[in-house]
């Protein structure tokens, strides 16, 4: 049974956060001077003000700040929806990225483009992405079941990604002409590459508001996890909890593929290296995931950058090198886990 924690939890938990915070903003800082062009803190400082040179001030503000604003957003929300399905299901290997929810958004998206709906700079393309992605979460919810054991949540994720996949595929091929394809299959790679404030304005608000939504709800998931029949009878109302889950997710990961692709396994990977600190209570982990979920995503677009490489290297092709070990050691221990069990 998971309580509102100990004394010790919740300083435990409070020393997480600051750390966190703190290497969140350092992260987002070094963001703003690392690249191309390497400029002291002194130059990022006075350009953030308004002030030194021309080419520092263009450099900073138009390039790379809406770049960081974007990595800290995206990977915060990211962390937080991961630890928002993981606990909506119970399960620690719940994530957006593991189904369906980027690929349906980006089959949104997609399709808005190739079939000339609107640009890559309208505020229709975060909106189809949204739609997208809660079509995907329902689905997971509707088709899985209450009480989903880890082989029927994988197989119906597995479903529902082929499925957007395809429907991607298609919609690249009735794109109006190659190079629009082209264009396409490389922002489905997941970058942060030549972001402007415009998009900031196009996803921030939408991730803002998911954040908002799916942190609401703490408490609920904690008392989630004495079991649906408990949680009831104590007050929380399973199926408007999963709605609002699923408006959520769909929010902060439709808005972050909009303006971004797909990047995945921050949801997956975010909450698992923060819950010990937090003794697995899924209502105290939201905040810390969130913040570990915006320091990897800035670490991985700071890691892009200073790779040498004779073309760029794509964020969501690192995270998902990075992410697909780890997944593949969760389902390890989760079979080793298992194993005990049954021996036991």
């Amino acid at each position: 049974m998971v309580t509102g924690g100990t004394g010790e939890g919740s300083a435990r938990r409070r020393i997480a956060v600051a750390v966190l915070a703190a290497a969140a903003i350092l992260l987002f800082l070094l963001s703003l001077g690392i690249g191309p062009v390497r400029l002291s803190p002194s130059t990022v400082a006075a350009a953030l003000v308004g002030r030194g040179e021309d080419v520092a001030l263009v450099i900073v503000r138009e390039i790379r700040l809406p770049r960081a604003i974007l990595s800290v957003a995206i990977g915060g929300i990211l962390g937080l929806c991961g630890a928002a399905m993981q606990g909506l299901l119970r399960n620690p290997l719940a994530a957006p990225s593991l189904f369906g929810a980027p690929q349906a958004a980006a089959f949104g998206a997609v399709a808005t483009l190739s079939l000339g709906l609107a640009d890559a700079l309208s505020f229709a393309l975060p909106v189809a992405a949204i739609v997208g992605a809660f079509v995907s979460v329902f689905l997971l919810v509707a088709v899985a079941g209450r009480n989903a054991g880890l082989t029927l949540l994988i197989l119906a994720g597995l479903a529902i990604s082929s499925l957007a996949g395809a429907a991607t595929a298609l919609a690249m091929n009735l794109a109006p002409n190659p190079f629009a394809a082209l264009e396409i299959a490389f922002w489905l790679l997941g970058s942060l590459e030549d972001r402007s404030m415009r998009h900031v304005a196009m996803a921030l608000p939408f991730i803002l508001a998911g954040g908002v939504v799916l942190a609401a709800n703490a408490r609920a998931f904690r008392t989630l996890t004495l079991g649906e029949e408990a949680a009831q009878s104590l007050g929380v109302n399973i199926a408007r909890l999963r709605l609002v889950v699923i408006v959520g997710v769909a929010l902060g990961v439709g808005a972050s593929v909009a303006v971004a692709g797909s990047i995945g396994f921050i949801g997956l990977v975010a909450p698992h290296l923060v819950r010990p600190l937090v003794r697995y209570d899924p209502a105290r982990l939201l905040l810390p995931a969130a913040l570990a979920g915006s320091c990897l995503l800035t670490a991985a677009d700071i890691a892009v950058r200073i790779i040498p490489s004779t073309t760029d290297i794509k964020v969501g092709v690192l995270t998902s090198l990075i992410g697909v070990p780890f997944f593949l050691y969760l389902i390890l221990r989760e079979r080793r886990r298992l194993g005990a069990g049954l021996v036991g």
